[in-house]
């Protein structure tokens, strides 16, 4: 029987080619952004699941609200491990561990010469109890001893061979190894963890090093219960019926007693709590690690509702297009009805026929994606592929898939189409009166969802273009061109060498100005202050943003100067530059009366004075409001280590920045030799902010592609039916003298109306979510009116366009032919 079907289903895709051929395009498209969606989202939602217990591990992290606004940081203060590990009760084991700011590794090469490995990321302090956790796969020593003594490392397979590619792992054991000035032997082998995790940490030196070590001591500051540093990570395993808010209770009272608040504090407040492993991935407040990749929820979401819209699109497309072709095939059904076939037989049959299509649609969508995934490879996560071979869910998704499609798209098809009755198909009467039925009914809402799902998508990705390009043409308050940015190696820097290079730069003629200090005005690093200020009748507590530079910093951005006067190198220790948000704060209605006035406690109980106001700037993107901010000299060696250099107009055809970049490169090799030359403009650092908007709007614009696209063949199949059961119509009319024209005129209506109704419902929706995703800027764009006449109007030329070559066909159509009687 299933031969049958299998032969029938090839004689009629044969027999309608282009339908078969269009219904095949539509099911391949939706499908195909199925199944690559399917992989990312997968490949996110499947991170940190691999570990033994893992609804029953939490990282523990710090909270703060200062001067009245929420802070968090993913550390913990030094001590705490060890008042966890000791005091704590409900914990079954604790895993601390600390991650080291890139350190260069010297690996024995030959002659005696080190090999040098720059700034190695994901290297960290750790010891046992990390591996009692985490469970990895030993190749080489074991995790009970490892790491028990200062100055051990074990090592992944994968940095081992890097390191040594030429030794065995048992002959790499005892192998000496440096981390800057940290020497450490070999004292084990792991393999990487297997699945998706966060945890990509390859250097594993032995926590008790601190003990011996100075620096790493201090930067440890394991009796410390006062600061907190993102480096310090603590994860601990609750006991099977151990509760998390006990936990928390009983940390947050050891810190209290070991840190009580002082009286200058009031009004702030800290906090720990724990952080589900299974929110790791997840969570933008705490982030993973110092090189980790966070994945955003909504974002994910999004994907999976645009993957269901074009599915959809695609089966409503392939109804519309078997329904058209019905009148075609209903002769076929009388016959077999009539040679005994019963309604149940010819649903099968149909729903056969569509679950061959979608075979071969998914075929070739297991062929299209990798060429996809490679096509949006910038802004999809490393580590995504299609291997049928290794992912065996792959396998369960396509068959659900198939299935799911197979029944959306031929079900209705099948039950209209096993529906006919013998009498009236075998009479060339099955489609009397059809327009005015439920079917038809049906029909049109099917094509007007399509048109919904269409508009939606041009109307938001127009929004999200309009957005991106007012964010960065927004004037920031401050210059965004011409401005070079060079950081000097902060492991190598002195005051001495930044001022030779600095010179060095100076000197080239390409360079109008350099300011030397740390972040740009609007920069992802970000730093903070506690300052107050007495206005006689109460004390005024602001978190102040801080930005270093020297008095050249504001000339550089050209950041303009409200009142009063510019820093200088005197001010280091006793004046600032204050914003105009700042001093609006403190209450003064103009910047002049701000000038001279003294902040009383800033960076702890420093007095510092307002010298100048200047002008408002972000800080961050236009997502985030002005905050209040003051410019300051900071000579510390690690707050003086930046070069902002502005750069002089380029000559006509010219290449003087090239020149000029090759200049600073050849003066930075003579300081510098050791470290590679690195720079950016900073106008690039600011699109940077818009990354994932400009990630949005790509693939809004190939889902509204896609979506015209499946809606046009949809349309064109529901021309195609309204032809077919106008046909006898059409002849009469042309008869009766109506001309093209008129024919077309009334054959479009319909669609013209559908359109209409669809404009009319997605628009309130359109808005609401525009409104939604516009709330998370601060400063915004307006949703313009012509958004929606745009989206209504691009389809409806769109849909006219598509729908004129059937309709015009079928009114330049020998009337003759129409009106014969069969």
């Amino acid at each position: 029987m299933f031969k049958n079907y299998f032969k029938i289903a090839l004689r009629n895709f044969w027999r309608h080619k282009f339908f078969t051929f269009v219904n095949v395009i539509g099911l391949s498209i939706g499908i195909s952004s199925a199944l690559v969606i399917y992989l990312i989202v997968h490949f996110d939602f499947t991170f940190n699941q691999n570990f033994d217990d893992s609804s029953r591990i939490y990282r523990v992290v710090s909270n703060y609200t200062f001067s009245g606004e929420e802070a968090h940081n993913r550390g913990v203060s030094g001590a705490v491990p060890e008042a966890v590990r000791n005091n704590v009760s409900g914990v079954e084991l604790t895993a601390p561990f600390f991650e080291l700011s890139q350190p260069n590794v010297l690996v024995p090469g030959k002659g005696g010469v080190p090999v040098k490995f720059k700034l190695q990321d994901n290297v960290i302090l750790s010891d046992g109890r990390y591996f009692s956790m985490f469970k990895y796969n030993w190749l080489a020593g074991s995790a009970k001893t490892a790491l028990n003594a200062p100055n051990q490392t074990v090592l992944t397979a994968d940095q081992a061979t890097k390191y040594f590619p030429k030794l065995s792992y048992r002959e790499m054991i005892g192998r000496v190894i440096t981390y800057d000035t940290i020497s450490a032997a070999i004292t084990g082998i792991v393999e990487p963890l297997k699945g998706n995790n966060d945890f990509a940490f390859h250097d594993f030196l032995s926590y008790s090093t601190a003990k011996n070590n100075k620096a790493l001591s201090d930067e440890l500051r394991l009796d410390d219960w006062g600061g907190t540093t993102s480096s310090s990570i603590l994860f601990v395993k609750l006991a099977p019926n151990a509760s998390v808010s006990n936990f928390e209770k009983q940390l947050n009272l050891i810190l209290k007693k070991n840190n009580p608040p002082k009286p200058e504090n009031k009004g702030n407040s800290r906090n720990f709590t724990l952080q589900p492993l299974s929110d790791l991935h997840f969570n933008n407040i705490y982030y993973t690690f110092s090189s980790g990749r966070v994945a955003d929820k909504p974002t994910l979401y999004g994907l999976l509702a645009i993957a269901a819209f074009l599915l959809l699109l695609g089966c409503i497309n392939f109804v519309n297009l078997t329904t058209a072709q019905a009148t075609q095939r209903a002769k076929e059904i009388g016959v077999r009805k009539t040679m005994g076939s019963s309604r149940a037989q010819l649903v099968i049959q149909f729903l056969s026929e569509t679950f061959f299509i979608t075979i071969i649609a998914v075929v070739i969508s297991v062929v299209l994606a990798p060429v996809i995934l490679k096509l949006f490879k910038d802004f999809i996560p490393e580590g995504i592929k299609l291997d049928l071979l290794h992912q065996p869910n792959l396998f369960i998704f396509l068959f659900l898939l198939t299935i799911l499609v197979s029944l959306l798209s031929g079900f209705y098809p099948a039950a209209l189409l096993s529906g006919y009755k013998p009498v009236l198909v075998l009479k060339n009467q099955a489609s009397s009166n059809s327009s005015k039925t439920r079917n038809a009914w049906l029909r049109k809402s099917l094509t007007v969802t399509q048109f919904v799902i269409a508009q939606f998508f041009i109307m938001a990705t127009v929004l999200v273009s309009k957005q991106i390009n007012y964010a960065l043409k927004k004037d920031m308050g401050f210059k965004k061109d011409a401005i070079l940015i060079i950081n000097s190696p902060w492991k190598n820097r002195t005051h001495s060498k930044n001022q030779v290079f600095k010179n060095k730069l100076q000197a080239l003629p390409q360079v109008s100005l350099i300011s030397l200090g740390k972040d740009a005005p609007s920069s992802s690093g970000t730093n903070s202050t506690e300052s107050s200020y007495n206005d006689g009748k109460k004390e005024i507590k602001v978190e102040l943003y801080e930005r270093m530079g020297d008095p050249n910093y504001i000339n550089v951005y050209g950041i303009k100067l409200l009142a009063g006067r510019n820093i200088q190198y005197s001010d280091s220790t006793s004046g600032l530059l204050i914003n105009n948000t700042y001093a609006k704060i403190l209450g003064f209605k103009s910047p002049n009366d701000a000038v001279g006035k003294y902040i009383d406690k800033f960076n702890g109980d420093k007095k510092m004075q307002i010298v100048g106001v200047v002008n408002d700037f972000h800080l961050e993107s236009i997502r985030s409001a002005i905050k209040p901010t003051c410019i300051h000299i900071n000579n510390g060696y690690y707050n003086n280590g930046t070069f902002h250099i502005a750069l002089k107009p380029q000559t006509a055809g010219g290449n003087d920045w090239k020149k000029a970049i090759a200049s600073m490169e050849k003066a930075w090799k003579e300081i510098y030799p050791e470290d590679d030359f690195e720079y950016h403009f900073f106008d690039e650092n600011i699109a940077k902010f818009y990354d994932a908007e400009q990630h949005t709007s790509t693939l809004l614009t190939w889902a509204t592609g896609l979506s015209i696209f499946i809606s046009c063949l949809g349309l064109l199949g529901l021309a195609i039916y309204n032809t077919n059961q106008r046909t006898k119509e059409i002849g009469v009319r042309k008869v009766l003298g109506a001309t093209v024209t008129q024919i077309v005129t009334m054959l479009s209506t319909e669609l013209v109306l559908l359109i209409a109704l669809a404009f009319v419902l997605v628009t309130p929706l359109a808005w609401y979510a525009m409104n939604k995703w516009m709330e998370s800027f601060a400063d915004r764009t307006t949703i313009s009116w012509w958004i929606f006449v745009i989206s209504g109007g691009g389809m409806l030329l769109t849909a006219l366009i598509t729908s004129s070559f059937q309709t015009i066909r079928a009114a330049l159509a020998n009337p003759t032919k129409s009106l014969r009687s069969e």
